[in-house]
């Protein structure tokens, strides 16, 4: 009866004249005032949440509202989320003339009052502690109530009611606005554009709410884990100059990493490398700043692994493992080797933003060494970190290329690490300029300091490869025998990407052979200096400045190319671009020295991949071996031109594989272009009838935008048939009928629980939720 009466209760709100006035709520309710929520695991109220309400959240919520781009702010991910609430400021911006105020949890305000004073207002009731008001005065429970009196229109596609871009008006309406918000927006309950919750799930958060929407934390990490915590918080922590640089060096690198303990199970808990005013064994206490390497303004700065307590979502999941072998190695990088520390480097912006200054006394061995050794880690910080954003940060990249590493004995030797100390105001990276920038002029002064400094590098290794020496496949780092961090994989999805181990699919457009300078300041260019908060001309000034770190990996790939064909190569990447960046380096790009790979046909880049593919043969990655995918999904990689144009850049196919068994694939659309030099009009750039698809065992990506489920296989052939045939919207829109898990499907919360028990199967410790945000309406 009393869950009856809870629906009842709810759709009665619903009803034309059930909604209060904020007027209302105040006389029948009392005041709004933050309410203290978190209750310990341990008591009942903490162990029902953590039971019945957390895992309704984290599967139907948190896979839209997890984020920095979750709508209106709401992260539902943890318990400071939930209890934060909401805000009408968008941390995505690319219009705003001044920094925004960050908001970033557990780091800008550490209390609710603290953040009702910064605009966020709740989800759950803050009026009188009552069963009543608990359920009328919250707007989660509300919008739950919404999508249940008005559920999805029985059609496979919703209407232009509906708006799913990613930079739709966003109402973020509070308690007071609802009776207003429901009445004009009757579409918009909760899941937005998603079925509806079950009913049983719907009772698990109604009772919750009603009681007052208790809060509790996951149990914290077991003993053993802990005594890891104390070990390496003990290395960070040592008294010497020569360790407070390393751990300086450490953080400024691993803060965006999910650290575990693999030794302890496979049950993970996560740590986040944070600063704090605190020492170990004392309460950690944040150091918030924008950027990690900003003035922390304390006397003494401690590096502490904070356990990370949120859900784990896939798409800002970094997992890195530590145990006595990585403490070992990093030993030997950072303490043993031969170099002094007089005096720690100042926080000033132009000291502390430029890594080759602040850590100048670090061997450029030791440094280079230690970011090849969690090279995806830290290209992943680009793309799963702030900046993973939007398709202006992204359209700096081509929508696949493989990435290699020149070998430490080559980019990190004495003389290279003179040219850097000779040239480091050069290398001074836009984000000294802090948050609010000029984008033009600035960009003017960085342009004259890359050229600067490229004319320094040029002529070194004019020097070093002196007629082809040493200009070889010989070149390339090879993971040590067994890294395989050594050969990575980027896939651009347009305003989202991926990193991946191996050169994966078909051979790319183009690679980057990155150096140490190259690769560091890419870090510190879009991860450790990019602040999402920032103005435009920040953000601006971030993406025309990786256009030269772009090309300048191009520039080393191409290197290794016949000299004679290196500019027709790369005037093909480049055609029908403006006489910008492509001419910007003509003159100081004067690398004149031949290959030292002898060619014999007469596509030498092809002929290229395929010796590099031979040279790092032992340590590729074959997870995910496009040629590994079974006849015939296979022939998806040969699509007509026209059906690869239909797809969306990611979509997921399950394969029914036996009972309750199941195969995943991932198809992935690559967006050709004539050039990637234009800032604001990508689609004028873009070469439709190169588009490339690439089908590969496993998951790629974190946001499917299409998600296929075939029972057998007849319908894989089946739909292997179809999606060759299909060639316009309505021949795709009729296989997805036939095929495809809709958002609008009936059982889709059922297929989506297989999606995410599959792909943690697949995934492992690499596994978190995916985020639906860019499901498709077709």
């Amino acid at each position: 009866m009393r869950k009856l009466l809870t629906t009842v209760f709810g759709l009665i709100l619903l009803s034309g004249c059930a909604y209060l006035g904020a007027a209302h709520y105040d006389e029948l309710f009392g005041k709004e005032q933050p309410q203290q929520r978190v209750v310990a695991a341990s008591t009942l109220e903490g162990a029902e949440f953590l039971s019945d309400v957390k895992p309704v959240l984290d599967s139907r919520c948190v896979v839209c509202h997890g984020c920095y781009d979750a709508p209106c702010q709401l992260k539902l991910s943890s318990v400071e989320g939930i209890d934060r609430g909401l805000s009408k400021e968008r941390v995505y911006d690319g219009t705003r003339l001044l920094a925004q105020e960050p908001s970033r949890l557990l780091f800008d305000a550490t209390s609710t009052a603290q953040w009702r004073e910064k605009g966020f207002t709740p989800v759950l009731n803050e009026r009188a502690q009552t069963e009543e008001a608990n359920l009328a005065g919250s707007v989660l429970y509300n919008a739950l109530v919404l999508k249940q009196s008005s559920p999805l229109p029985k059609q496979a596609i919703l209407g232009d009611e509906f708006d799913f871009s990613l930079d739709r008006e966003q109402t973020c309406t509070t308690m007071n606005e609802f009776d207003s918000f429901a009445k004009d927006s009757p579409h918009s309950g909760m899941p937005y554009g998603l079925p509806g919750i079950s009913s049983e799930e719907f009772q698990h958060l109604a009772k919750w709410l009603r009681k007052g929407g208790y809060l509790a934390h996951i149990e914290p990490p077991e003993k053993g884990v802990l005594k890891q915590v104390e070990r390496w918080e003990a290395f960070l922590n040592q008294d010497g100059l020569k360790h407070q640089l390393a751990a300086r060096y450490i953080y400024e690198h691993w803060y965006l990493a999910h650290i575990y303990f693999p030794e302890h199970g496979d049950k993970h808990s996560y740590f986040k490398l944070v600063r704090s005013s605190t020492p170990p064994g004392e309460e950690i206490k944040h150091i918030s700043t924008r950027r990690p390497y900003e003035d922390p303004k304390v006397e003494r700065v401690y590096y502490r692994l904070m356990h990370d307590r949120s859900t784990i979502l896939a798409k800002t999941h970094l997992p890195l493992a530590l145990n006595d072998e990585k403490l070992a190695r990093i030993h030997s990088q950072f303490i043993e080797a031969d170099y002094q520390v007089n005096k720690l480097p100042s926080y000033k912006p132009e000291v502390a933003s430029n890594p080759f200054k602040a850590f100048a006394a670090i061997p450029v061995n030791s440094r280079y060494q230690f970011m090849l050794d969690e090279a995806e880690l830290i290209i992943m910080g680009f793309i799963k970190g702030p900046v993973c954003r939007g398709q202006i940060a992204l359209n700096v990249i081509n929508d696949q290329f493989w990435v290699g590493f020149a070998k430490p004995e080559m980019a990190a030797t004495p003389k290279v690490g003179e040219m850097l100390l000779q040239h480091e105001d050069a290398l001074a990276l836009p984000a000294e300029e802090e948050s609010n920038a000029l984008p033009i002029s600035s960009w003017v002064k960085y342009s004259k300091r890359q050229n600067k400094y490229l004319s320094a590098k040029v002529a070194l290794a004019n020097k070093m490869f002196e007629n082809g020496q040493h200009l070889t496949t010989d070149l390339l780092w090879q993971g040590d025998g067994h890294n395989q961090n050594a050969a990575l994989t980027v896939f651009r999805h347009f305003d989202s990407a991926t990193v991946v181990k191996g050169w994966i699919g078909q051979q790319p457009k183009t690679a980057w052979i990155l150096d140490y300078a190259l690769f560091e300041r890419i870090h510190y260019l879009l991860v450790a200096g990019f602040d999402v908060y920032g103005n435009i001309g920040h953000q601006l000034l971030t993406r025309l400045y990786m256009d030269f770190l772009r090309l300048e990996g191009e520039a080393n790939y191409l290197a290794l190319l016949p000299e004679a064909k290196r500019r027709g190569i790369k005037a093909q990447w480049y055609r029908k671009s403006p006489p910008s960046l492509t001419s910007f380096f003509e003159d100081e790009l004067s690398f004149s020295q031949p290959t030292g790979i002898e060619y014999k046909t007469m596509d030498p880049q092809s002929e290229l991949f395929n010796m590099l593919k031979a040279k790092l043969k032992p340590i590729l990655s074959p997870r995910y071996d496009y040629t590994k995918v079974p006849e015939p999904l296979a022939k998806i990689n040969n699509l007509p031109v026209k059906a690869v144009n239909l797809l969306p850049q990611i979509s997921f196919v399950l394969v029914k594989d036996g009972d309750n068994k199941h195969k995943a694939y991932t198809l992935i659309h690559h967006n050709a272009h004539y050039n990637i030099s234009s800032l604001l009009n990508e689609e004028g750039q873009r070469a439709y009838d190169e588009d490339t698809v690439t089908i590969v065992p496993g998951f790629i990506g974190d946001y499917p935008e299409a998600i296929w489920y075939l029972h057998n296989d007849q319908q894989v052939a089946a739909f292997v048939a179809g999606l060759a045939k299909a060639t316009d919207e309505v021949a795709y829109r009729d296989l997805k009928s036939e095929f495809a898990i809709r958002r609008t499907h009936p059982q889709f919360w059922q297929y989506s629980d297989i999606l995410h028990r599959v792909a943690k199967e697949y995934r492992g410790v690499e596994f978190g939720l995916f985020d639906y945000n860019r499901l498709e309406n077709r």
